[in-house]
């Protein structure tokens, strides 16, 4: 897609004047390979993790284990986006961070290769902390590329970027995938270290094509400020290294010693955030009031994604163990599954922004919330269809691969109906304090539903068994019935926002 430059003009003094991408600013086409590159790599390596870590011939855990490691490795990602966009804002300003976090990333990805278990999980880390500091940063310099919020091309350029995304997400369990599970595990996660390569050096060639604020640090450390977050830095870093030292040399360690103080941080973070947040006497009462509302938001987003993301560990585990993989007898890789979301992204979400718009100009648009509703239904429906493939494996057979092909397109609409909303609702409803930081507040609530899923399955939880299916899928249902049914008050919470 990137060879598809014209020359058409462009404003004068518009970034990249000159060429244009698909009629945007030519930067839009370094950021849209890079996200493209770096989901590529991010989502190849996810497809084969928790099937690596249950497989003979890689680590070979548990389903439980292996979930709850999948769990906080997805949870830590959306974690440290806060960090991340704090460095950009801070530290070292949008280009150098993202600069620096390609290759973070490309490193954890090239320790995973290695082929030594010791390693793995130092690599699971390298990635989750550039992920992390990629995540906020280049979509913050995606909006550079446009004259303020108002420019007519803007909406369209996030619409061309989240499409590299999708096609990155899409293509990365059929290669890294294909190439992990028949050929060789570390050769999968190599090929991901390649991705993240061939997506760093075209951002860096292509940086020049970016707006200059992309460059500044919009608000710099003081000398004093960076002098007292390096020595708490190096306290709390100290603090850790003694810890697991004892616990090392004293024969007590095993992964739930860093497993469960992480899943425990993927819930308490995000609640002491709210807290503070609502608990702050700068908001007037319009703002706390919107704060109030969203917390209802916050919490049905927790428990979707919760859900949702297990789509990438529980159903992975379970179609490697108990389903026929194969269509019209022709056999794939289990990781394959994993493209079905992003391909039912790419060819739905068109549609559904056709539909809003038609009901709109009819005045029969659902509401926020009650398309926050219809989210946490449908996302329990897809476990309650779920039921039915376990029942299958249960009575000694295999289930058919359309089974969880038919959950993936449920829990896809599902997405489509809230995490767009969710993320429109995030910036309207933000206090003007915290204006800049409420998007890696939205990305928490995916920190908390996936470190709850860790935490089941530290507990010891089967997440294949029909009744836990069951009991997250009333979850999640009944979760939906409450946001509709306390419609009316949400909505008087939320004020002006609709």
């Amino acid at each position: 897609m990137a060879s598809s430059l014209t020359k058409d003009s462009v404003r004068p003094g518009t970034p990249g004047s000159g060429k244009t991408f698909f009629g945007h600013p030519r930067g839009l086409a370094t950021l849209f390979m890079t996200e493209m590159w770096e989901r590529f790599s991010y989502y190849g390596m996810r497809a084969l993790l928790p099937l690596y870590l249950v497989a003979p011939g890689g680590l070979h855990l548990n389903a439980a284990a292996a979930t709850a490691i999948y769990s906080v490795y997805v949870s830590l990602v959306y974690l440290l986006a806060m960090p991340g966009g704090w460095f950009g804002d801070r530290v070292w300003g949008p280009r150098k961070t993202v600069a620096v976090a390609g290759a973070v990333i490309m490193l954890g990805h090239l320790t995973l290769a290695l082929p030594s278990s010791g390693t793995f999980y130092a690599g699971l880390g390298l990635v989750a902390i550039g992920s992390g500091l990629l995540k906020a940063n280049i979509s913050t310099m995606v909006g550079h590329l446009y004259d303020g919020p108002d420019d007519p091309r803007r909406d369209g350029g996030f619409t061309v970027f989240y499409m590299g995304i999708n096609l990155g997400a899409f293509a990365a369990p059929l290669i890294i995938g294909t190439i992990g599970e028949n050929v060789n595990w570390h050769l999968g996660f190599a090929l991901a270290a390649l991705g993240m390569a061939l997506g760093l050096v075209q951002f860096l060639i292509g940086s020049r094509h970016l707006d200059a604020r992309s460059s500044v640090v919009p608000k710099p450390l003081s000398a004093d400020e960076k002098a007292a977050t390096l020595r708490k830095s190096a306290i709390w870093a100290a603090v850790a290294v003694v810890f697991y030292a004892i616990v090392g040399f004293s024969g007590h360690y095993t992964l739930n010693w860093v497993l469960v103080p992480l899943t425990l941080l993927g819930v308490i973070i995000p609640v002491m955030v709210l807290v503070n947040i609502k608990r702050d006497k700068d908001l007037d009462r319009a703002e706390q009031s919107k704060m109030s509302a969203y917390i209802w938001f916050f919490v049905a987003a927790a428990v979707f994604w919760m859900i949702y993301d297990q789509g990438g560990s529980t159903l992975s585990i379970f179609a490697d163990s108990s389903a026929e993989n194969s269509v019209l007898g022709w056999d794939f890789p289990v990781s394959w599954y994993q493209s079905v979301n992003p391909v039912l992204i790419m060819a739905l979400a068109p549609v559904f922004a056709w539909i809003w718009l038609a009901l709109n100009r009819r005045g029969k648009e659902p509401s926020t919330i009650v398309k926050f509703a219809s989210g946490l239904v449908l996302i329990g429906a897809s476990f309650f269809l779920f039921m039915a493939p376990l029942s299958i494996a249960e009575g000694g057979h295999k289930a058919a691969a359309l089974w969880l092909v038919a959950i993936y397109f449920v829990q896809t609409v599902g997405e489509l109906t809230l995490s767009p909303v969710g993320l429109s609702v995030t910036t309207k409803m933000a206090p003007a304090k915290y204006a800049s930081q409420m998007m890696g507040v939205w990305f928490l609530a995916v920190t908390a539903g996936d470190a709850t899923t860790g935490l089941l399955s530290i507990a010891g939880v089967d997440l294949n068994k029909t009744g836990i299916v069951a009991l997250q899928a009333t979850l999640a249902v009944v979760a939906g019935v409450a946001v509709w049914m306390y419609r009316n008050r949400v909505k008087e919470l939320m004020g002006d926002v609709h």
